[in-house]
Protein backbone atom coordinates (compact mmCIF):
# COMPACT_ATOMS: atom_id res chain seq x y z
CA UNK A 1 0.00 0.00 0.00
CA UNK A 2 1.34 3.43 -0.93
CA UNK A 3 2.11 6.06 1.71
CA UNK A 4 -0.73 8.21 0.36
CA UNK A 5 -3.23 5.40 0.90
CA UNK A 6 -1.86 4.76 4.40
CA UNK A 7 -2.29 8.44 5.28
CA UNK A 8 -5.85 8.54 3.99
CA UNK A 9 -6.80 5.39 5.90
CA UNK A 10 -5.14 6.81 9.03
CA UNK A 11 -7.23 9.98 8.76
CA UNK A 12 -10.45 8.01 8.29
CA UNK A 13 -9.66 5.72 11.23
CA UNK A 14 -8.61 8.59 13.51
CA UNK A 15 -11.68 10.74 12.80
CA UNK A 16 -13.98 7.80 13.53
CA UNK A 17 -12.16 6.86 16.75
CA UNK A 18 -12.12 10.47 17.97
CA UNK A 19 -15.85 10.90 17.35
CA UNK A 20 -16.65 7.86 19.51
CA UNK A 21 -14.22 8.58 22.37
CA UNK A 22 -16.07 8.41 25.71
CA UNK A 23 -14.03 10.70 27.91
CA UNK A 24 -11.06 13.05 28.06
CA UNK A 25 -8.67 10.30 29.15
CA UNK A 26 -9.54 8.18 26.12
CA UNK A 27 -9.23 11.21 23.86
CA UNK A 28 -5.73 11.94 25.14
CA UNK A 29 -4.76 8.34 24.50
CA UNK A 30 -5.93 8.70 20.88
CA UNK A 31 -3.86 11.86 20.45
CA UNK A 32 -0.75 10.06 21.62
CA UNK A 33 -1.57 7.03 19.46
CA UNK A 34 -1.96 9.02 16.25
CA UNK A 35 0.20 12.16 16.67
CA UNK A 36 2.73 11.24 19.35
CA UNK A 37 6.45 10.84 18.65
CA UNK A 38 5.94 7.12 18.35
CA UNK A 39 2.42 7.45 16.92
CA UNK A 40 1.03 6.00 13.71
CA UNK A 41 1.59 9.19 11.67
CA UNK A 42 5.26 9.21 12.56
CA UNK A 43 5.53 5.52 11.71
CA UNK A 44 4.07 6.12 8.21
CA UNK A 45 6.29 9.14 7.49
CA UNK A 46 9.40 7.07 8.14
CA UNK A 47 8.84 5.57 4.68
CA UNK A 48 9.33 8.93 2.91
CA UNK A 49 13.03 8.18 2.57
CA UNK A 50 12.18 5.64 -0.10
CA UNK A 51 10.23 8.15 -2.19
CA UNK A 52 11.56 9.96 -5.22
CA UNK A 53 12.29 13.70 -4.95
CA UNK A 54 9.17 14.40 -6.98
CA UNK A 55 6.87 12.39 -4.64
CA UNK A 56 8.15 13.77 -1.36
CA UNK A 57 6.49 17.24 -1.57
CA UNK A 58 3.18 15.67 -2.53
CA UNK A 59 3.28 13.17 0.35
CA UNK A 60 4.52 15.86 2.74
CA UNK A 61 1.58 18.12 1.90
CA UNK A 62 -0.85 15.23 2.32
CA UNK A 63 0.69 14.26 5.66
CA UNK A 64 0.29 17.85 6.89
CA UNK A 65 -3.39 17.85 5.86
CA UNK A 66 -3.96 14.59 7.70
CA UNK A 67 -2.25 15.94 10.82
CA UNK A 68 -4.33 19.15 10.76
CA UNK A 69 -7.54 17.16 10.27
CA UNK A 70 -6.77 14.89 13.22
CA UNK A 71 -5.83 17.85 15.48
CA UNK A 72 -9.00 19.73 14.50
CA UNK A 73 -11.19 16.75 15.37
CA UNK A 74 -9.32 16.24 18.63
CA UNK A 75 -9.93 19.85 19.66
CA UNK A 76 -13.62 19.74 18.74
CA UNK A 77 -14.16 16.49 20.64
CA UNK A 78 -12.23 17.87 23.62
CA UNK A 79 -14.66 20.81 23.86
CA UNK A 80 -17.63 18.42 23.68
CA UNK A 81 -16.24 16.10 26.35
CA UNK A 82 -15.25 18.97 28.69
CA UNK A 83 -18.74 20.40 28.48
CA UNK A 84 -20.24 16.98 29.20
CA UNK A 85 -17.92 16.52 32.22
CA UNK A 86 -18.93 19.88 33.66
CA UNK A 87 -22.61 19.14 33.21
CA UNK A 88 -22.19 15.75 34.89
CA UNK A 89 -20.38 17.35 37.84
CA UNK A 90 -23.07 19.98 38.21
CA UNK A 91 -25.77 17.34 38.16
CA UNK A 92 -23.96 15.26 40.76
CA UNK A 93 -23.41 18.22 43.10
CA UNK A 94 -26.84 19.78 42.79
CA UNK A 95 -28.56 20.18 46.16
CA UNK A 96 -32.24 19.64 46.63
CA UNK A 97 -33.04 22.58 48.89
CA UNK A 98 -36.52 21.19 49.52
CA UNK A 99 -35.12 18.16 51.35
CA UNK A 100 -34.95 18.34 55.15
CA UNK A 101 -31.46 18.93 56.51
CA UNK A 102 -29.50 16.47 58.62
CA UNK A 103 -29.81 17.83 62.14
CA UNK A 104 -27.62 17.14 65.13
CA UNK A 105 -28.59 17.90 68.71
CA UNK A 106 -27.16 21.15 70.03
CA UNK A 107 -25.18 21.06 73.22
CA UNK A 108 -26.58 22.79 76.30
CA UNK A 109 -25.03 24.26 79.40
CA UNK A 110 -25.11 21.79 82.27
CA UNK A 111 -27.37 22.98 85.11
CA UNK A 112 -24.40 23.20 87.50
CA UNK A 113 -22.38 25.31 85.08
CA UNK A 114 -25.47 27.41 84.41
CA UNK A 115 -25.87 28.20 88.12
CA UNK A 116 -22.17 29.02 88.49
CA UNK A 117 -22.29 31.32 85.45
CA UNK A 118 -25.35 33.09 86.84
CA UNK A 119 -23.70 33.57 90.25
CA UNK A 120 -20.49 34.92 88.72
CA UNK A 121 -22.43 37.34 86.52
CA UNK A 122 -24.16 38.75 89.59
CA UNK A 123 -21.04 39.21 91.69
CA UNK A 124 -18.83 40.47 88.87
CA UNK A 125 -21.55 43.04 88.30
CA UNK A 126 -21.19 44.00 91.96
CA UNK A 127 -17.46 44.57 91.54
CA UNK A 128 -16.07 41.19 92.61
CA UNK A 129 -13.12 39.40 90.98
CA UNK A 130 -13.19 35.66 90.20
CA UNK A 131 -10.43 33.74 92.03
CA UNK A 132 -9.41 30.07 91.76
CA UNK A 133 -7.03 27.73 93.55
CA UNK A 134 -5.78 24.11 93.66
CA UNK A 135 -8.09 21.25 94.54
CA UNK A 136 -5.26 19.34 96.21
CA UNK A 137 -4.46 21.40 99.29
CA UNK A 138 -2.31 21.40 102.42
CA UNK A 139 -3.69 21.19 105.92
CA UNK A 140 -2.52 24.75 106.52
CA UNK A 141 -4.61 26.37 103.78
CA UNK A 142 -7.63 24.12 104.27
CA UNK A 143 -7.76 24.31 108.09
CA UNK A 144 -5.06 26.07 110.10
CA UNK A 145 -5.06 29.43 108.31
CA UNK A 146 -8.86 29.36 108.61
CA UNK A 147 -8.66 29.27 112.42
CA UNK A 148 -9.05 25.49 112.62
CA UNK A 149 -6.03 24.00 114.45
CA UNK A 150 -5.35 20.27 114.70
CA UNK A 151 -7.37 19.70 117.87
CA UNK A 152 -10.28 21.95 116.89
CA UNK A 153 -13.67 20.17 117.09
CA UNK A 154 -14.79 21.87 113.88
CA UNK A 155 -12.64 19.38 111.94
CA UNK A 156 -15.24 16.76 112.80
CA UNK A 157 -17.77 18.78 110.77
CA UNK A 158 -15.88 17.98 107.58
CA UNK A 159 -14.79 14.39 106.97
CA UNK A 160 -11.70 14.86 104.82
CA UNK A 161 -9.97 12.85 102.08
CA UNK A 162 -6.32 12.80 103.17
CA UNK A 163 -3.54 12.10 100.67
CA UNK A 164 0.10 11.00 101.08
CA UNK A 165 2.67 13.67 101.84
CA UNK A 166 0.48 15.75 104.13
CA UNK A 167 -1.92 16.81 101.40
CA UNK A 168 -5.69 16.52 101.17
CA UNK A 169 -8.59 17.18 98.82
CA UNK A 170 -9.99 20.57 99.78
CA UNK A 171 -13.23 20.44 101.74
CA UNK A 172 -14.25 23.99 100.77
CA UNK A 173 -13.09 26.81 98.53
CA UNK A 174 -12.22 28.93 101.57
CA UNK A 175 -8.60 27.94 100.95
CA UNK A 176 -8.74 30.09 97.81
CA UNK A 177 -9.48 33.09 100.02
CA UNK A 178 -6.33 32.51 102.10
CA UNK A 179 -4.12 32.14 99.02
CA UNK A 180 -5.58 35.28 97.47
CA UNK A 181 -5.17 37.38 100.61
CA UNK A 182 -1.53 36.28 100.96
CA UNK A 183 -0.75 37.78 97.57
CA UNK A 184 -2.99 40.85 97.55
CA UNK A 185 -3.50 43.87 99.76
CA UNK A 186 -6.94 45.16 100.81
CA UNK A 187 -9.44 46.22 99.69
CA UNK A 188 -10.44 42.80 98.35
CA UNK A 189 -13.66 41.54 96.83
CA UNK A 190 -13.45 38.05 95.33
CA UNK A 191 -15.78 35.24 94.33
CA UNK A 192 -14.30 31.71 94.37
CA UNK A 193 -16.15 28.87 92.58
CA UNK A 194 -14.80 25.33 92.53
CA UNK A 195 -15.12 21.63 93.17
CA UNK A 196 -14.75 20.32 96.74
CA UNK A 197 -14.57 16.88 98.35
CA UNK A 198 -15.86 15.32 101.55
CA UNK A 199 -16.19 11.74 102.72
CA UNK A 200 -19.95 11.70 102.68
CA UNK A 201 -22.47 8.96 102.00
CA UNK A 202 -24.06 9.51 98.61
CA UNK A 203 -27.84 9.82 98.69
CA UNK A 204 -30.57 12.04 97.24
CA UNK A 205 -29.17 15.20 98.92
CA UNK A 206 -25.48 14.42 99.52
CA UNK A 207 -22.43 13.70 97.38
CA UNK A 208 -18.75 13.10 98.07
CA UNK A 209 -17.87 15.52 95.26
CA UNK A 210 -19.79 18.74 94.85
CA UNK A 211 -19.34 22.41 93.99
CA UNK A 212 -19.13 25.51 96.15
CA UNK A 213 -19.03 29.23 95.58
CA UNK A 214 -17.58 31.46 98.28
CA UNK A 215 -17.29 35.21 98.43
CA UNK A 216 -14.95 37.40 100.45
CA UNK A 217 -14.80 41.14 101.01
CA UNK A 218 -12.05 42.84 103.04
CA UNK A 219 -11.92 46.60 103.55
CA UNK A 220 -11.91 49.28 106.19
CA UNK A 221 -15.17 49.64 108.09
CA UNK A 222 -17.13 46.71 106.69
CA UNK A 223 -19.98 45.67 109.00
CA UNK A 224 -22.49 42.86 109.31
CA UNK A 225 -25.07 45.13 107.72
CA UNK A 226 -22.90 45.23 104.57
CA UNK A 227 -22.91 41.43 104.55
CA UNK A 228 -26.70 41.29 104.95
CA UNK A 229 -27.25 43.79 102.17
CA UNK A 230 -24.95 41.89 99.82
CA UNK A 231 -26.60 38.55 100.56
CA UNK A 232 -30.12 39.90 100.16
CA UNK A 233 -29.29 41.54 96.83
CA UNK A 234 -27.65 38.34 95.58
CA UNK A 235 -30.64 36.19 96.56
CA UNK A 236 -33.05 38.66 94.99
CA UNK A 237 -31.22 38.50 91.68
CA UNK A 238 -30.71 34.75 91.89
CA UNK A 239 -34.29 33.76 92.61
CA UNK A 240 -35.82 36.60 90.63
CA UNK A 241 -38.15 37.74 93.39
CA UNK A 242 -38.12 39.68 96.65
CA UNK A 243 -38.30 36.56 98.81
CA UNK A 244 -38.46 36.66 102.62
CA UNK A 245 -34.93 36.10 103.99
CA UNK A 246 -33.87 35.26 107.53
CA UNK A 247 -30.43 35.08 109.18
CA UNK A 248 -30.01 32.46 111.93
CA UNK A 249 -27.11 32.41 114.36
CA UNK A 250 -24.64 29.64 113.56
CA UNK A 251 -20.99 28.70 113.98
CA UNK A 252 -18.06 28.53 111.58
CA UNK A 253 -14.45 28.58 112.82
CA UNK A 254 -13.37 31.24 110.32
CA UNK A 255 -16.17 33.75 110.88
CA UNK A 256 -17.43 35.49 114.00
CA UNK A 257 -20.28 36.24 114.29
CA UNK A 258 -21.64 33.57 111.92
CA UNK A 259 -25.06 32.96 110.45
CA UNK A 260 -26.99 30.63 108.19
CA UNK A 261 -29.36 32.16 105.70
CA UNK A 262 -32.82 30.85 104.81
CA UNK A 263 -35.22 31.95 102.09
CA UNK A 264 -38.93 31.29 101.99
CA UNK A 265 -39.26 29.25 98.82
CA UNK A 266 -42.64 27.85 97.74
CA UNK A 267 -44.08 28.36 101.22
CA UNK A 268 -41.19 26.70 103.11
CA UNK A 269 -38.04 28.03 104.77
CA UNK A 270 -35.02 26.69 102.90
CA UNK A 271 -31.41 26.99 104.08
CA UNK A 272 -29.28 28.27 101.18
CA UNK A 273 -25.92 29.48 102.52
CA UNK A 274 -23.66 30.21 105.47
CA UNK A 275 -21.92 33.51 106.16
CA UNK A 276 -20.30 35.73 108.76
CA UNK A 277 -17.70 38.36 109.56
CA UNK A 278 -14.12 37.20 108.98
CA UNK A 279 -12.54 36.08 112.25
CA UNK A 280 -9.62 38.34 113.33
CA UNK A 281 -7.36 35.28 113.58
CA UNK A 282 -7.85 34.64 109.85
CA UNK A 283 -6.84 38.20 109.08
CA UNK A 284 -3.73 37.84 111.24
CA UNK A 285 -2.77 34.60 109.47
CA UNK A 286 -2.43 36.45 106.15
CA UNK A 287 -0.74 39.52 107.62
CA UNK A 288 -3.75 41.87 107.76
CA UNK A 289 -4.23 44.10 110.79
CA UNK A 290 -7.69 43.32 112.25
CA UNK A 291 -7.61 46.70 113.99
CA UNK A 292 -7.67 48.36 110.57
CA UNK A 293 -9.52 45.93 108.32
CA UNK A 294 -12.70 43.95 108.68
CA UNK A 295 -14.42 41.66 106.23
CA UNK A 296 -17.22 39.26 105.54
CA UNK A 297 -17.48 35.91 103.80
CA UNK A 298 -20.24 33.61 102.59
CA UNK A 299 -20.45 30.25 100.89
CA UNK A 300 -23.02 27.90 99.43
CA UNK A 301 -23.37 24.67 97.51
CA UNK A 302 -24.06 24.99 93.80
CA UNK A 303 -25.97 21.69 93.75
CA UNK A 304 -28.44 23.01 96.35
CA UNK A 305 -29.20 26.06 94.22
CA UNK A 306 -29.52 23.96 91.06
CA UNK A 307 -31.91 21.55 92.75
CA UNK A 308 -34.08 24.43 93.99
CA UNK A 309 -34.09 26.45 90.78
CA UNK A 310 -34.77 23.42 88.54
CA UNK A 311 -36.93 21.51 91.04
CA UNK A 312 -34.67 18.45 91.01
CA UNK A 313 -35.52 15.76 93.54
CA UNK A 314 -32.22 13.85 93.60
CA UNK A 315 -28.69 15.30 93.50
CA UNK A 316 -27.45 12.22 91.66
CA UNK A 317 -29.39 13.26 88.56
CA UNK A 318 -26.86 16.07 88.13
CA UNK A 319 -24.01 13.60 87.64
CA UNK A 320 -25.60 10.74 85.65
CA UNK A 321 -25.32 12.44 82.22
CA UNK A 322 -28.80 11.16 81.34
CA UNK A 323 -29.79 13.08 78.20
CA UNK A 324 -33.48 12.45 78.88
CA UNK A 325 -33.09 14.42 82.10
CA UNK A 326 -30.67 17.08 80.83
CA UNK A 327 -32.82 17.88 77.78
CA UNK A 328 -35.61 19.01 80.11
CA UNK A 329 -33.45 21.77 81.59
Amino acid sequence: MSIQNQLQELETEAVSAIATSANLEALEQLRVNYLGKKGQLSQILRGMGKLSPEERPVVGALANEVKVAIQTNLEKQQVVLQKAAIEAQIAAETLDVTMPGVSRPLGKIHPLNGVIDQVLDIFVGLGYTVATGPQVETDYYNFEALNTPQDHPARDMQDTFYLPGGHLLRTHTSSVQIRYMENNEPPIRIIAPGRVYRRDTVDATHSAVFHQVELLAIDKGLKFTDLKGTIKEFLRRMFGDDLPVQFRTSYFPFTEPSAEVDVQWKGKWLEVLGCGMVDPNVLKAVGYDPEIYTGFAAGFGVERFAMVLHQIDDIRRLYNSDLRFLNQL
